[in-house]
């Protein structure tokens, strides 16, 4: 592919759409999708990292966190990486880091290695989702085309979160844990090879510079809260070193707030917040993200532990979500054009907070139905509300920018999915432990050691109680202290969700279909009075 650079002037409408445009989406989807089923492949491999690494309760939530958290952390910086030296560059990196850290953790020998294999993935993922996000509104420069295109984008992010525990299930039903790290290799290379025969370059040419001292404190904010979120239940909520580790955290996050507000080039620019549509759809996300991640990370191990169902039949149960997302895209993306985004926002998180409401009140660990049922309405809720939401993001800034809005509509969904399952998990946690405690009183002549393998997760106890003599009835209670918690932790979820019902509102403008003028460009002006220029570079 070859041709003259194409120069969108600054404020201009005319950004030409790219002859391939579809199929170029197409390759954005495949790594997008990638990344996106890393997020919850990992679940349905749990029960078997218990035993094949000996992972405690906190190492599973560090498994599952550490790629949200270096993800979530990365993205601001990735973003601007991207539309400084070239968004196809980018995301080319991107993939082969992902690629390499799919490598470290299929290989690994113990939960360290695995966490650190993990690592590395979120930082190629930081750096191919916010890319392909910009890639995809560059090359569609037909307001209402790019309005499907973002939907069909959302829609593959929502599948692929989804879809993750079915291929994972599929794959250890004759394979170990690590072939749910082994199987993104052949899937990016083809998705590598088609980037660099179809995928255009763009940048920003008048890019901020890099903000090295705002990514380190952005990755210290999100990494310190995440890590003591995890660590709380086992030094205790009120402990000193917990309450001293979110006071860190704060500090950081407002030391980031001031530096970015200081800056002439800040990272991110904190103004952007003030704009109701950015700032409302930004938090309507994370909170959607939070109560998804947090019940998919619960749901994979009552699943199996509870309901006692393989990795396969697991993934297979997960199945409505995905079914739910697909109705709801396209619902959604009717509503949107119909009612505006604020509506469709309210009635996605609603519907969403309805189906986590479903299993916390349901669930008994006896059937599927409240599961099920729940994570239909889930699925439904998610795919009406967040095509809308990401559109009234990027809308917010011109196409020269589109990293940086990519990068902050990112990193609203990977931080609230490692809050969920940081603060979702550690409630479980907690509960489960104070629960079983009181309950195993009524068992004699368990030792501490022992005591404390039954406290620490359910999987655990599962396994101990086989070494017991009253192991039959402490696997019950176990079983019984799990549900318990599950439920009530996930009435947090839901009560998040409705507050993104609330506040989309509450804040989000109630004129705003997409398409039009005002909405996809009157915001610009407020924000960023200059609205430069990008530049295709089609080869």
């Amino acid at each position: 592919m070859h041709g003259r650079p194409v120069v969108v002037e600054p404020g201009s409408e005319s950004n030409p759409s790219h002859p391939n445009r579809w199929r170029i989406l197409g390759v954005l989807v495949l790594a997008l999708v990638v990344t996106s089923i890393d997020h919850t492949i990992i679940n349905v491999a749990l029960p078997q990292l218990v035993e094949g690494l000996t992972a405690s309760s906190a190492d599973l939530q560090w498994v599952v966190a550490s790629y949200t958290i270096v993800f979530a952390g990365l993205l601001l910086t990735a973003g601007s990486l991207g539309d400084r030296f070239g968004r196809r560059p980018a995301l080319a990196v991107g993939m082969a880091a992902f690629m390499a850290g799919s490598v470290v953790s299929a290989m690994a020998g113990s939960t360290t290695t695995l966490i650190i294999g993990r690592c590395v993935m979120g930082v190629g993922g930081a750096l191919i989702m916010p890319t392909t996000l910009s890639i995809l509104v560059n090359v569609f420069g037909d307001a209402h085309e790019r309005a499907k295109a973002i939907a069909v984008w959302t829609a593959a992010s929502g599948l692929g979160i989804a879809l993750g525990p079915i291929a994972g299930g599929l794959l250890m039903r004759s394979f170990s844990w690590s072939s749910v790290f082994w199987i993104n290799v052949p899937l990016l290379v083809v998705a590598l090879l088609g980037t660099m025969h179809l995928v255009p370059d763009s940048r920003n040419p008048d890019a901020t510079r890099l903000d090295l001292v705002g990514a380190l404190l952005s990755i210290g904010t999100v990494g310190t809260l995440v890590y003591i979120i995890i660590q709380a239940p086992g030094q205790g909520w009120t402990s000193r070193a917990t309450v001293a580790g979110l006071a860190i955290a704060a500090t950081v996050g407002v030391m980031f707030v001031v530096w970015e507000l200081h800056r002439d080039e800040p990272m991110l620019d904190i103004r952007l917040f003030a704009n109701h549509s950015f700032s409302a759809s930004s938090v309507a996300l994370s909170l959607l993200f939070f109560a998804m991640a947090g019940t998919v990370f619960l749901q994979a191990q009552y699943l199996q532990f509870i309901l006692g169902y393989t990795p396969l039949v697991a993934g297979f149960a997960l199945v409505p979500a995905a079914l739910g997302m697909i109705l709801g895209t396209g619902a959604g993306a009717h509503m949107n054009a119909k009612l505006g985004g604020r509506i469709a926002v309210a009635a996605g998180t609603l519907i969403a907070a309805a189906g986590v409401a479903v299993q916390a009140g349901f669930i008994d660990g006896t059937t599927y139905i409240p599961t099920g049922v729940g994570l239909l309405l889930f699925g439904l809720g998610a795919g009406i509300a967040m095509p809308a939401a990401t559109e009234l993001i990027m809308a917010t800034l011109p196409p020269s920018r589109a990293g940086v809005g990519s990068a902050v509509n990112d990193t609203v969904r990977e931080l609230g999915g490692a809050l969920g399952v940081a603060v979702i998990g550690s409630i479980a946690a907690t509960l489960y432990a104070a629960s079983l405690e009181s309950k195993l009183a009524r068992f004699p002549g368990i030792s501490d050691p022992e005591r404390h393998l039954l406290t620490d997760n359910v999987g655990s106890a599962l396994h101990t109680s086989g070494q017991l003599a009253n192991g039959t009835g402490i696997a019950s209670v176990a079983r019984t202290a799990f549900v318990d918690s599950m439920s009530a932790s996930l009435w947090v979820a839901a009560g998040l969700a409705v507050t993104a019902t609330v506040i989309a509102l509450g804040y989000l403008p109630r004129h705003d279909h997409p398409g039009s003028t005002e909405a996809t460009h009157g915001s610009v002006v407020q924000v960023d009075s200059v609205a430069v220029g990008d530049v295709h570079s089609q080869g």
